[in-house]
């Protein structure tokens, strides 16, 4: 996961989790330093049980897939420390949670 000022960018592999989402949650865990990304699908939008201000649109393409959100990522940047000057971008090594159904984004692996 490539993390930018305004968005966070995931490669092929990690976009295959994304294929069906319509939208998607973010969490952040402070004391971890994990990002959570969680797909949701347009059916679970119709159940109603995502409130609107915790959606988060997800554009995915052939080989890669953007979340847009540069609040959520000004509050990552503030966490880590992290320098966004000079369109600077991020790696950091993610993987998918099973029992969680979730890609997590593991802040203290950061990858060159």
């Amino acid at each position: 996961a490539t993390l930018y000022e305004a968005n966070i960018t995931l490669n092929k592999s990690a976009t295959a989790y994304f294929e069906n989402a319509y939208v998607v949650l973010l969490g952040l865990d402070n004391d971890n330093k994990l990002i959570a990304i969680k797909p949701i699908t347009k059916e679970e939008i119709n159940l109603g049980y995502v409130p609107l201000e915790q959606q988060h649109n997800i554009t995915v393409k052939s080989s890669y897939s953007r979340i847009c959100n540069k609040l959520f990522m000004k509050e990552v940047a503030d966490l880590l420390n992290l320098d966004f000057t000079d369109n600077q971008s991020h790696k950091f090594k993610a993987s998918w949670s099973e029992k969680d159904k979730a890609l997590i984004i593991d802040l203290k692996q950061k990858e060159v």
